[in-house]
């Protein structure tokens, strides 16, 4: 039933996508070209910043590093943010329009990831780069079959964002704060992921586990092990492309978020129209 539903307006969804990747950049001198601009900034940024604090005993490329981790948090934190304010937005179509719900929340993940995957021009232009220009500094990326299971991270990190924008796009409708602690959430989660240092250089048992109990990791470090060091880096389990138990558990996440923010969002869709 979903499904076929989901087929029956996919031409409205389509146009919701095409829309919100218009609107994004609809004022911008630049346009579209910001996606690729604003993470190479922004990777520059924190390489400037954080490189030297970041340095001691560092066997790995810091700025592809950071890349890494900076574009697949941004993508989960803007896609759940614009996720959550989709139905609050579309008040004025939904009072009017009798169209299926879900499609709001899940356009607007699927607009961001479109953009995400065009901003991976930026890493690849990084990869590129070291791989030609390394340095004892920054050594290169070990580039080999692995890498063609960069989709796997990628598809889970992306059925994350699904669970979390139903549930946080219910949330929204009935609690109009919830914008504002998940932003504070989201500055957290920034730390927490890791993006700019490695959890290998804590010492803290009761930090790695609050580290390692977020998904975000677990999709970062497999998206690194693909990308970055040629496949997983522990032993038992040479010559995967990642750690398997980071699979089992971020798809596990996933899969409990998608179950939770379904049955929240079926069960008060109902309820919308009477609060936005």
């Amino acid at each position: 039933m979903f499904f076929k539903e989901l087929y029956q307006y996919r031409s409205l969804m389509r146009e919701i996508v095409a829309k919100n990747i218009k609107i994004q950049y609809r004022n911008s001198v630049l346009g579209v070209f910001w996606t690729l601009l604003q993470p190479l900034l922004t990777t520059l940024v924190l390489v400037l910043v954080f490189g030297e604090i970041f340095k001691s005993n560092r066997a790995y490329n810091f700025p592809l590093y950071v890349l890494t981790g900076r574009l697949l948090y941004e993508f989960y934190s803007q896609s759940t943010k614009r996720a959550m304010r989709s139905i609050t937005g579309s008040a004025s179509v939904l009072k009017k329009v009798r169209v299926p719900k879900y499609i709001y929340p899940l356009s607007n993940i699927i607009s961001n990831f479109v953009t995400f995957l065009i901003s991976l021009i930026v890493l690849a232009g990084f990869l590129a780069f070291f791989l030609l220009w390394p340095s004892e500094k920054n050594p290169p990326p070990v580039i080999n079959h692995n890498i063609l299971f960069v989709f796997v991270p990628l598809v889970v990190l992306f059925l994350l964002c699904i669970g979390a924008g139903l549930i946080l796009s219910t949330l929204a409708v009935f609690f109009k704060d919830i914008e504002y602690i998940y932003d504070v959430f989201c500055m957290l989660l920034f730390y927490a992921t890791p993006v700019i240092f490695d959890i290998g250089q804590q010492s803290n048992p009761a930090l790695i586990f609050a580290l390692k109990i977020n998904p975000l990791y677990s999709i970062v470090s497999m998206f690194r092990d693909c990308v970055l060091y040629g496949g997983n880096q522990l032993p038992g389990f040479a010559g995967w492309p990642f750690n398997p138990h980071h699979l089992l558990y971020s798809l596990g996440c996933a899969l409990v978020l998608i179950l939770i923010g379904t049955l929240a969002f079926w069960r008060k869709q109902d309820k919308f129209i009477l609060y936005i």
